[in-house]
């Protein structure tokens, strides 16, 4: 016996809406981030904010120090994002190198803000680390305005050296910092070794060797050494640029070690239980890969990570209604609008007596033309009919979209069960204003828990 058609058409239907309800379906992840209590402990005391990006990594950071402020907490928000929204979002005209109050927060905490200065900062470190002549032959030497300007890797490492001074004055319950928008957001990890290897390097350690020796000894040394390089080196870097070279690093020598050692702190300071990690992506596939990129780095350099944000999470209202039976009633919409203006016209050419018209009444005629006027009802459904199939297209397409970011995001989930995960529904604008930080910090507690199944 064969099964009733009109029951098969039914179940499968059945099935569509299922298999919509549950892709589109914001699944709870194997651990749900709980924001509150990272942002109230106050053994927390430096939240870090990575990503790739265009993910709010500044948003998402600066959200989360306007909470914990309005939570009772002194925090301080550092950006190395060049891009100055954070200081538009907060209402501040410019932000630099020193933390500024930021007015308009409720509670009982404060929230300050500020802007890496990379050069002010890299001066900042000279002066505390070398006499005062020193300093000032180190910083009118060219090579080191070059070098503190733009040198490869010189912004990731000052941000770890504010970071350091920040916590070393012990001012600030909370610091929240937003990483360089680099192409990898996680250089700055790598940044103290680099400058490690720079310093202990070859051609430093050349440099160097003369005033260490001293003396005759050095002179010899110096005589040897720069005549060999002098030919090489000079014909490469030219030679002014080598005795600036020179110049900066017989300066620098007795600040060296400080570099070193304030590098090892600082990477000890991220590795620390006080510090935590949080990786900041969106939704889709190239994000989400270099999220799991940051999962694993920041797993084996051992720093303490807390979670993933997923930042600008689409959703509906009405996941009953899938992109497929949308799509089907769209086109029912549009076939039926083809159909009636194809029987009209059929009617017209298939008339038994098509010259009759020319032979009616002229009230008939006018009658016509009254209703033409006043709309049939078929003109009258057409701009509905067209209308609605505009938006039952839309609505399938956000549902394609949820689709994809859910399958998106259970890929990421299935890998890393380990992570704790918090959904960030996407705002309908953009953020410019303490409201809209407000607003993106309420759903950091509790994007998650209010993305349940409409019965």
């Amino acid at each position: 016996m064969s099964p009733d058609p009109a029951e098969a058409k039914k179940a499968a239907a059945g099935r569509r809406t299922a298999e919509a309800q549950e892709s589109a379906r914001r699944l709870s992840p194997t651990r749900a981030l709980d924001v509150d209590r990272l942002l109230d402990d106050p053994g927390t005391r430096i939240v870090v904010c990575c990503g790739s990006g265009g993910v709010g990594k500044t948003t998402t950071a600066a959200a989360l120090g306007l909470r914990a402020a309005e939570r009772g907490r002194k925090v301080v928000v550092l950006t190395i994002d060049p891009a100055r929204r954070l200081a538009q979002s907060m209402g501040i005209d410019s932000l630099d190198n020193v933390p500024r109050r930021v007015k308009g927060t409720d509670g009982d905490g404060e929230l300050h803000a500020m802007m890496l200065d990379m050069k002010r900062t890299f001066d900042e470190v000279v002066e505390a680390h070398a006499d005062p002549d020193r300093a000032a032959v180190i910083l009118s030497n060219p090579f080191y305005q070059s070098l503190s300007a733009g040198f490869a890797g010189t912004q990731e490492y000052m941000a770890m050296e504010k970071l350091g001074q920040l916590r070393a004055k012990d001012e600030w319950d909370l610091i929240v910092v937003d990483t360089p928008p680099s192409r990898s957001a996680l250089d700055f990890l790598d940044a103290p070794k680099r400058l490690g290897s720079f310093l202990d390097g070859r051609l430093i350690r050349l440099l160097t060797a003369p005033a260490k020796l001293g003396g005759r000894a050095g002179m010899a040394f110096l005589n040897v050494g720069m005549s060999m390089m002098t030919g090489t080196l000079g014909k490469l870097l030219g030679g002014q640029l080598l005795k600036d070279v020179q110049t900066f690093v017989a300066a620098m020598d007795t600040t060296f070690g400080g570099f070193r050692t304030r590098a090892d702190a600082t990477y000890k300071l991220l590795q620390a239980p006080g510090t935590a990690f949080l990786v900041v992506a969106a939704p889709e596939r190239d994000a989400l890969r270099e999220a799991a990129y940051f999962v694993q780095r920041l797993a084996a350099e051992d720093m303490p990570l807390v979670g993933l944000v997923l930042n600008r999470v689409h959703g509906s209202d009405a996941v009953r209604l899938s992109a497929e039976r949308a799509l089907a009633a769209a086109e029912n919409l549009e076939e039926l609008r083809i159909v009636d203006q194809g029987d009209g016209k059929a009617g017209l050419r298939n008339s038994p007596d098509p010259y009759g018209s020319s032979r009616t009444s002229a009230s008939g005629t006018a009658a016509g033309d009254t209703a033409s006027e006043e709309g049939s009802p078929a003109e009258t459904e057409r701009p509905v009919d067209r209308l609605t199939a505009g938006l039952l297209r839309l609505h399938a397409e956000r549902m394609q979209l949820l689709s994809r970011e859910q399958r998106t995001r259970d890929r990421f989930t299935a890998r890393h069960p380990e992570v704790a995960v918090v959904d960030v529904p996407a705002l309908p604008g953009d953020v410019h204003d303490l409201t809209g930080l407000r607003e993106i910090g309420t759903r950091l507690a509790t994007g998650t828990e209010e993305q349940t199944q409409p019965s």
